[in-house]
């Protein structure tokens, strides 16, 4: 009991909890615009919760070295306060979990899962370090509402609009979540697009992307943009300037914080404007 008390701690802080739990809020609000019932919305969650874990866990496990390379707070596995053998049993404990929790929804669902998994590992086990480091995060993001909409009667297709918004949030959560580590990412050979670009156009990517999402969220489903999506978007984008601002301090993580309630707000628009996503 004592171990299990010091090692869970440590696997929360290890899975990465504050995107975990955003993109679990943000996919199983989606799910309840497409006016899935109580069961199937638990499913959902659980199923994407399952699968943010595995790639938390892995990114983590990957990174260890690094991380004590540079001496990164905050990381159970390079610090020696997680085991390696752990961390691993997790990931593939809550990978195998994901898949098996999104098979209620259906095969195309569940293809369009694993395919965002797949995405995200690839981020973690080496696309990070490539001029294309943006592809899997723009890829597994598109991903995730093709996955709630496929799981509905029929598997109806989401809506072009729908999959846009959700690449352009992916892709400016890459710029936003590299900001902080850029230094230490090029001491450790890590060389992806926002380290070639630069800090500063980094921040420009990560705000313009962030911005187009929601643009894209109030403009895109039929019928004139509503007053809350306005409302939204005006907020979206003080949110954003107030993360770039923040960001001038050294190691701030205010950008990507920004970015993580950019999509909580923007699934809220959907939800207040009773916008469908099927």
């Amino acid at each position: 009991m004592r171990h299990l008390a010091r090692t869970a701690p440590a696997l929360i802080r290890a899975c990465h909890p504050q995107p975990t739990l955003a993109v679990t809020a943000v996919a199983t609000g989606l799910a309840a615009t497409s006016g899935r019932a109580t069961d199937e919305l638990v499913l959902v969650a659980a199923a994407i919760l399952a699968g943010q874990l595995s790639v938390g866990w892995l990114n983590d496990l990957v990174d260890a070295g690094r991380d004590a390379t540079t001496g990164r707070a905050g990381k159970p596995v390079a610090a020696g306060q997680l085991s390696r053998t752990v961390v691993l049993v997790g990931v593939v404990v809550a990978a195998t979990g994901a898949v098996l929790l999104s098979l209620p929804s259906g095969g195309p669902a569940t293809a369009a899962h694993l395919a965002a998994l797949v995405s995200a590992w690839s981020y973690d086990l080496g696309a990070k370090s490539g001029a294309l480091s943006v592809l899997p995060y723009a890829v597994s993001f598109a991903l995730l509402p093709a996955f709630v909409v496929l799981g509905l009667p029929g598997a109806p297709f989401p809506p072009p609009w729908l999959i846009v918004a959700a690449a352009l949030l992916g892709a400016g959560a890459h710029f936003a979540n590299v900001l902080p580590d850029l230094e230490d990412d090029l001491a450790t050979g890590v060389r992806g697009l926002p380290h070639r670009l630069g800090a500063t156009g980094s921040r420009v990517a990560a705000a313009g992307l962030a911005l187009g999402a929601s643009v894209v969220l109030v403009l895109g489903p039929t019928g004139a943009a509503s007053g809350v999506g306005l409302l939204a978007l005006f907020i979206a984008v003080l949110a954003i300037a107030v993360g770039l601002l923040r960001a001038l301090r050294p190691g701030s993580r205010s950008v990507f914080q920004a970015f993580l309630l950019v999509a909580v707000l923007d699934v809220a628009l959907l939800l207040a404007g009773g916008v469908s996503i099927a």
